[in-house]
């Protein structure tokens, strides 16, 4: 990979070194040129036209004439620097201030009030354009071609081109790379110390997420940089602006979207509370900040900072300056200012001191040269290449080649080079910066194509991460798991690890379930309480406790939703009084019932809210309601779901993407108390009716998801009388699988599944190919007739049959959950004693994703 060379820092000083004045567009060429010098000179050796023009070190007209421009007119920010990149863009190209005004679609009355503000302003633009170099002046030019209309009019007519190039070729570094951008920022830290950082650039996308990465990692390794964070990137003006848009966006802000804000204040609030209303939240800590959010309109910008500062305990004079500077200081706060504010401080770099001392971070847009010895160009991709605006007084061409010029000078910068880049990015492959396909001869679509060397992820050397304390203390062991834990660990053992020792905030839904289950268990304890009591006052207490989860334009459908919900638990109640009994593998777990607090009642019932915790099992809970011996009940304010999927995914042989052992582990505890008998587990949706009332056609059973346990094996209950008549229930006389079932006879079929043995399928078109299948249709014929309603008759009946199996649970499988409970016990225990893995989970059911690392590709993965 070889490109023509550019000539070495040094190379040009040594070119240069005689003349009285040197010449270039690019700030820290000159800069390193004067660097050099090797004696004392009079007046400047090396500068930029504009430097040498105004006398500034860095001339920086765009701030300066954009604050003139919005404080002398009305135009609004974002236009105002619209019209400045545009008048000076194309001052810059022609050399002449009103050219601009040459084209039609430039030629406005705006664009003629920008010109007169800058025709009256002082600016490097307009030094530069009335300077004129002192005759007998020796001048050396470099990189002539990189040169603006605007550039050369100060040169002289005399003067000596130094061409930025040599005549022979420069061999590009083997690219390397990487997983990632955190597996590249990992090797630049790990070849750099404090001790060499002064010889070490990065060059990389400003604007990219490269910036960040490297920051931080220097930061944490205590590595000097500098030529990184700006004036915006100062946490502490982060968090003003980010706490300004909270107070002025929506009064409706969370507690989640101000957790920032107040983490950096020191008072971090309760992550329980962070789907709260901020407004809604009754916490003396919050009550400056939500009086704040409340009457942010009153307050001016300057009054606004000065609170921040009582708040942070830290000083914002230079924001205060560049509020004044804006003309915003004493200005109310409104959304428009507020983006008129945001815009300019992302726009236009406000100067801050910085320590020139460090590892030099460049930007790979900005300038050609980099001056120092070691330098590490990261990514490397698309967003390398410059932006070419599309403007009538821009030749897209020429520009094109001086930015392909300056790409390629940046390449050689340094002594040793070293290029890390990723041949992926979300699995989809990095595009390399468009220029390398101008320089190579080589035909490639990506780094990979590219002579390269591959690296894996470096693993730290010990030092890194936080401080670990051995401590001598052997892990507990679990003897039980409740049935939302196991799904949680069987889907992803991090993120059940994670539930256990972070803490969740209460959710819209889990405070609607809730307020849902106390009312049916207050109900079963006081129907006379309800039944005197004034249904709507209780919708209102219900609506009242969701107010500060819950946005003002839901509330109506959610009155709806009370309404029909509470009417529904009471009819099924009424219609289905549950049996009250004691039940000694049972027990009452205290905790807050919400209406009995209201009322001031007791809950005193054996068959509400039953804990059990069943070491001999494995499993623990607390069930809704034992609503009979034989039925337990579950109440559910989601969407109803089917009897197939709940068996469906408490599968363990196959594993659901969403798994769900609630009724399993439930009925698997309840068959220990009820031995040998059907049992029956009911989620009882009661919001599934909502619709059905609004159109006047509710049915109860519609509410009702029923799953039923069979205390013996599928294979047993085939042949049963039960199974007989649960093919032959629910069909006309005329149905062809109830005609021949009749005519077959229960005793005959018996007969047949007693010499038979059922298919291990759940697949009907599998078992309908098998010999079973065949036989029991010849049996069939053989004894009612060679009818084609025969046939037709025991294909739907052994349908039937595998769609049974897939609504209900049996003996063999509650015992085959028994033994898969121990072992996912015995994993967990183990993982206590170790780590516990990722695995391969379903992403939208993990709950702390932001806690699980991932790779460079987004996707979870384990890491030790």
């Amino acid at each position: 990979m070889a490109v023509t060379r550019s000539r070495s820092i040094d190379a040009l000083y040594d070119a240069v070194a005689d003349y009285d004045l040197v010449l270039t567009t690019d700030s820290p060429l000159s800069l390193a040129l004067n660097r050099r010098l090797d004696r004392p000179r009079l007046g400047r050796f090396a500068a930029t036209p504009r430097m040498l023009a105004s006398g500034e070190l860095n001339p920086q007209d765009d701030r300066s004439l954009f604050l003139r421009l919005v404080n002398e007119t009305d135009i609004r920010y974002k236009h105002a620097a619209h019209l400045l990149e545009n008048v000076l863009g194309c001052w810059e190209e022609t050399g002449d201030l009103r050219a601009i005004l040459d084209y039609d679609r430039f030629d406005a009355e705006e664009t003629r009030q920008a010109i007169s503000v800058v025709e009256s302003a002082e600016s490097s633009h307009r030094d530069l354009a009335e300077y004129r170099i002192e005759d007998g002046t020796s001048v050396a030019v470099i990189g002539e071609k990189q040169f603006t209309a605007l550039d050369k009019s100060v040169l002289p007519d005399d003067y000596d081109a130094i061409d930025p190039f040599a005549d022979d070729e420069f061999d590009l570094p083997e690219f390397h790379v990487f997983d990632g951008p955190t597996a590249i920022v990992d090797a630049v830290v790990e070849n750099v110390s404090p001790e060499t950082a002064d010889d070490v650039a990065i060059i990389m996308d400003g604007g990219g997420e490269y910036p960040a990465l490297v920051e931080s990692a220097f930061e944490a390794a205590g590595i000097p940089f500098y030529g990184g964070p700006g004036f915006t990137d100062d946490e502490t003006i982060r968090t003003y602006l980010r706490l300004l848009r909270t107070a002025h966006s929506d009064s409706r802000a969370r507690v989640s979207d101000v957790r920032p804000i107040l983490t950096h204040l020191g008072r971090p609030p309760s992550v329980v509370d962070d789907e709260t209303f901020l407004h809604e939240l009754d916490h003396e800590d919050l009550r400056p900040l939500q009086e704040f959010c409340r009457t942010i309109g009153d307050y001016t910008f300057g009054e606004t900072v000065a609170t921040f500062e009582d708040w942070s305990g830290k000083s914002l004079d230079a924001f205060h300056e560049e509020l004044r500077a804006l003309g915003l200081h004493d200005d109310r706060v409104t959304s428009d200012s507020i983006d008129d504010l945001e815009f300019y401080l992302q726009s236009f770099d406000v100067p801050v001191d910085h320590d020139d001392s460090g590892v030099l971070l460049a930007d790979a847009t900005a300038a050609a040269y980099v001056d120092r010895p070691v330098v590490f160009s990261l990514g490397m991709d698309v967003d390398w290449t410059h932006r070419i605006l599309d403007r009538p007084w821009i030749d897209a061409d020429a520009t094109d080649e001086q930015y392909l010029r300056q790409f390629q000078i940046l390449l050689q910068n340094g002594r040793d080079q070293y290029y890390l880049v990723q041949e992926t990015s979300a699995g989809q492959p990095v595009t390399p910066c468009l220029y390398f396909h101008d320089l190579l001869d080589d035909d490639f679509e990506t780094i990979a194509d590219l002579p390269h060397i591959s690296h894996t992820r470096l693993s730290g050397d010990g030092d890194a991460g936080f401080e670990k304390e051995d401590i001598d203390v052997a892990p507990s062991e679990i003897d039980v798991v409740s049935q939302s834990s196991l799904n949680t660990f069987i889907n992803c053992p991090r993120d059940y690890y994670f539930d256990r020792i972070v803490d969740n905030p209460d959710r819209e839904y889990f405070q609607k379930g809730n307020l849902f289950h106390d009312y049916a268990e207050f109900y079963v304890n006081h129907p006379d309480v309800i039944e005197g009591a004034d249904r709507s006052a209780l919708v209102d207490l219900m609506l009242a406790e969701m107010r500060p989860y819950v946005p003002d334009v839901e509330l109506e459908p959610l009155e709806t939703e009370f309404e029909i919900g509470l009417d529904t638990i009471e009819q099924f109640v009424a219609a289905d009084p549950p049996t009250d009994r004691e039940y000694s593998h049972y027990e009452r777990q205290e905790g807050d019932n919400f209406f009995a607090d209201h009322f001031g009642k007791s809950i005193d019932s054996p068959i509400t809210e039953r804990w059990f915790e069943n070491p001999d099992l494995g499993g623990k809970g607390k069930v809704d309601l034992i609503h009979a011996p034989d039925t337990l009940l579950d109440y559910k304010s989601g969407g109803r779901t089917s009897a197939s999927t709940v068996v469906s995914g408490s599968d363990i042989e196959a594993i659901s993407d969403e798994p769900d052992f609630q009724a399993l582990l439930y009925l698997a505890h309840h068959r220990q108390e009820h031995p040998d008998e059907r049992l029956e587990f009911v989620f009882f949706h009661v919001l599934e009716l909502v619709d059905d009332v609004v159109a006047g056609e509710p049915d109860l059973e519609d509410a009702l998801v029923r799953v039923t346990y069979h205390p013996m094996s599928f294979g047993t209950y085939v042949g049963s009388r039960e199974a007989f008549d649960a093919l032959c229930d629910g069909v006309a006389e005329s149905n062809d699988r109830r005609k021949t079932l009749e005519r077959l006879g229960y005793d005959a079929y018996k007969s047949f599944f007693k010499r038979h043995d059922f298919p291990e399928t759940d697949d009907t078109d599998e078992l309908l190919a098998t010999e079973f299948a065949a036989r029991f249709t010849e049996y069939a014929k053989a004894e009612v007739g060679d009818y084609v309603y025969v046939e037709d008759g025991t294909e739907t009946a052994l349908k039937k049959l595998v769609r049974i199996r897939g609504r209900n649970y049996f003996e063999d499988e509650v015992d085959a959950f028994e033994a898969f409970l121990d072992a996912q016990i015995d994993r967990i225990n183990q993982y206590r004693a170790s780590q516990f893995p990722v695995e391969e989970p379903n992403v939208d059911r993990v709950t702390h994703r932001d806690l699980i690392r991932t790779d460079d590709r987004g996707r979870l993965h384990n890491d030790d």
